[in-house]
Order: structure tokens, then sequence, then C-alpha cells
């Protein structure tokens, strides 16, 4: 009997351990499941990239185009004929060079093309002049800008027929001594300037009498004489720069004007040649606009034949907080009028007193601690979970109430010092494409070295960040 009693027993134990061991496998397996899985999610998540804030400062450049103001006369041309150049546009000349000739019989041409005169060959200084001309237009071809193909076709058939025309001036002596004697006139500038063989309208031109309309280059035009142009008498056959003075007029915004006025000087960096100066600054507040002027001592011999001259302005470094602009966001808040806030709770923290229903269907206020984002003496911006919109508050010792609806946008970043994304509020100062440059130590902004997310579409306020 006992012995029947033993083995009923062992059965019963065999078959209580075969179930815990079933149970104890189930859980085990759980757990690896689980384990496994949150590894998986770990390696599979994408970490959140922070950023260590840093003192820095922005080069702030815009670029403008600019209409140059020089001091020009005209040259007009005492004789009637066929007009052959001899200097180079845009070099300069005193008052005794001769710039051009006029040939009253039209056979001077012909007479070079008859190559009468001595074969001449070009220097490597002369074919060095050539290439750097064919090199610069290469440089700054736009094809937008069609008329720049005009441009460098005069200014390369200028370059060659000066080369060739220093021969032909060489022998002027025989020439006026052969059937062509009296009949060409050597003319000169009369004063002492650079060259410039194209006329616009603009010679001349103030600052006063500046308007939009100047500044559309497509209704731009200009005109020239080439060599061997048939002219009359008085006809005008270029210009001189006489002042190495000039300078420049851009339209500006009024913050830029305001700016710029309080400057006597600003760096400019001049795009065609990559070089810059400083310029003098003028304020014109016309009816139309606000114009600056720019004036320079130096540089004109580069933009002497450049009626239009792009250009950047380069103000004075701004110094802050460096901010990326990917780790820049805005997020709406709600805006509570300053006399509903009030203070409260264990740590005398900001807050208001929402009313809500008691168990037995009274109306009571009970205070909820708000988180500020930003405020003034009129109101302030603030996030809660346990506010929505729709939900009445209460001001302080006293009956009134209103309802929680107006909400505002705020602009700024989110700080992981804490190991979560906390919103905070930034003030710009200025920025570029890539950067801000923002106010530091603000009451509820940055400070330096503190941490901020790099991607701020990346996280929300209150995610957990992991470095």
């Amino acid at each position: 009997m006992a012995s029947e009693h033993r083995q009923v027993r062992k059965k019963q134990l065999n078959k209580s351990g075969r179930t815990m061991n079933r149970i104890e496998i189930t859980i085990f397996g759980a757990m690896t499941v689980y384990i496994i899985a949150v590894i998986i999610t770990y390696f599979r998540m994408e970490p959140i990239q922070g950023y260590e804030i840093q003192i820095g400062s922005l080069s702030v450049a815009k670029t403008y185009t600019g209409i140059a103001i020089r001091q020009e006369e005209l040259l007009r041309s005492p004789y009637t004929g066929y007009i052959n150049y001899y200097i180079r546009e845009g070099e300069r000349v005193s008052s005794r060079d001769t710039v051009y000739s006029v040939d009253e019989s039209g056979k001077l041409a012909s007479l070079l093309n008859t190559g009468n005169m001595e074969d001449s060959s070009y220097t490597d200084a002369e074919l060095s002049e050539l290439r750097s001309e064919v090199i610069q237009y290469d440089r700054m071809f736009d094809c937008k800008e069609f008329q720049s193909v005009y441009d460098f076709k005069y200014d390369l058939e200028g370059t060659v027929l000066k080369l060739a025309n220093i021969s032909m001036y060489e022998h002027m002596e025989t020439l006026n001594q052969s059937s062509l004697g009296g009949m060409v006139s050597l003319c000169s500038a009369g004063k002492t300037g650079y060259v410039v063989y194209s006329t616009d309208g603009y010679e001349g031109l103030t600052p006063e009498q500046i308007t939009p309309e100047m500044f559309d280059q497509s209704k731009y035009e200009k005109s020239r004489v080439n060599n061997n142009d048939l002219i009359e008498k008085n006809a005008t056959v270029g210009k001189l720069v006489t002042d190495e003075n000039w300078s420049l007029i851009i339209p500006v915004e009024k913050d830029r004007s305001a700016v710029l006025e309080e400057e006597n000087y600003v760096k400019v960096k001049f795009v065609k040649t990559q070089e810059t100066s400083w310029g003098q600054v003028t304020i014109h507040h016309l009816a139309d606009g606000d114009y600056a002027q720019l004036a320079f001592n130096n540089s004109c011999v580069a933009f002497c034949t450049d009626r239009y001259v792009d250009i950047e302005l380069i103000l004075d470094d701004v110094k802050g907080l460096k901010i990326p602009q990917s780790a820049i966001v805005e997020k709406e808040f709600y805006i509570i009028p300053a006399e509903y806030m009030t203070k409260g709770g264990p740590n005398g923290n900001y807050g208001v007193l929402k009313e809500k229903a008691d168990e037995n269907g009274n109306l009571v206020s009970s205070f909820i601690e708000t988180t500020v984002y930003s405020s003034d003496d009129k109101e302030f911006y603030i996030d809660s979970i346990d506010i929505k919109v729709g939900d009445y508050i209460c001001k302080p010792d006293s009956p009134d109430k209103m309802a929680v609806s107006r909400s505002g946008k705020l602009t700024g970043v989110y700080n992981m010092n804490k190991g979560y994304a906390d919103f905070k509020q930034i003030t710009k100062l200025d920025e570029n494409e890539e950067y801000a440059i923002v106010s530091s130590n603000t009451k509820y902004g940055l400070t330096v070295y503190d941490r901020i997310v790099l991607d701020a579409s990346s996280v929300k306020n209150y995610d957990f960040t992991y470095k």
C-alpha cells in the first residue's frame, strides 16, 4: 500500500516538474525575443546628433549691381572722314598722345590692305596681351549676357588693331609724303585720362538723376564707332575718363540704408576682379527709394569701360552664438495674458489656475504648472500637457476667467543638456544660408557650450535624446 502511494506521488511530482519547465521555458523564450528585439531596434535607430554651441561670427555679404558715375568728357572729331584708332580702349593717354586719325580720302584702309607697309610680327608681350583677353572672356562668360560677346569682339579687335596700327603710325611720315599727303589728320584727346570708345548717354549722370528703371540692363544701350567707319565733323567718337575718383550708385533697402548711413566707409568686393576696396558711403533718400553712393579713389582703370558693376558689400562681422540653420525650428505655444499667470507648487514655478468640476460637479480652480518659453510685461508663451484649447483659466484674486484660445510661434532650437529635447527660444542677430548668429545669455535662451539637436526635424519637444 505504501509502495503504491509513493509511485502516485512520484508521478504527480514528475508531472508538476514538467509543467514548471514549460512555464520557465516560455518566460525565458519571451525575454530572449524581447532582448533581441531591443538590440535590433537600438542598432537600427539613427542616433540623434548633437552640436556644441560656440561663439562665432558671420561675414555678412550681399551682392548688388551698381551704376558707375565718373568724370567723362565726350570726344568729338574735328574732321569728316574714315577713323582709325591707335590706343586700346581703357588705356590711359596724355594730352598729346595721338588717339585716332581721320582719313579724308578713304584710301588709307586700302593702302594698308595692299601690304605696302613693312610686315610686322607680334612680340611675346603682344601675344600675351591677346591671350589675356581670351582668358578673361572665358572666365567671365555668361550665356545669359550675350552683349558680352560683342564687348569681347570689340576688345579683341581693339587690341589687334592697336598692334597693327602701331606700324602704320610709325610710317605716318612716309604716308604723308605719298598720295595721302595732307589727307590724314592725327587727333589727340587734349587731356589726360582713360580712353573709352563707347557712349551710352549716361555721361554726366548725377546721383539725384538715378531712377529704378536705369538698373534694368535689358533696356541698356550703348553705341560705338569702329575702325574705318565714316564719320561726320563733330561726331562723337568716344569719351575720356578724366578723373581717377569715381563712384557706384546702388539701390538699398530701408534697414540696410540705416546701417550704411552709420558707416563712413564700407568694404566692397568687386565680382569682376575679385579684389576688395573701401568705399566712402553717402546715402541719397530719393522719391522712389534709398540709394547708397560708394566713392572710390582707385580701381577706375579696371571698370572705366563698364557702366554696370557687380559688387558685394562686406559689413562688419556680427558676433554671437553660432548655430546651424538645420537646428532651428518654429514651435507653436499657447499665449496667456500676464495677469492670468501665477506662481505655485512645491518649487514656486509659473502656472495657471485651471477651472474644472470636482466630484460633486462644482466648478473649482486648481494650479497647473507650465513651462514658460518667452514672456514680456503683457503675455507669456507657455506649454503644458494638462492644458488644451477651450480650457478655462481663472485670473488670480479675481472672478474673471478666460478660455485658452490664442497661440503663436517662437523660433528656437532643442537643447539636449538634460537628456531630452528641451525647446529654447533664440533671437537672431544675423544669418546666411548655413548659419545664424543669435543672442547669448537671454532669459529663456542658450549659453555657450550648450548642446543642441543638430537636426531639429528629427525630434519633438520632450523626446529623449541619445548621444
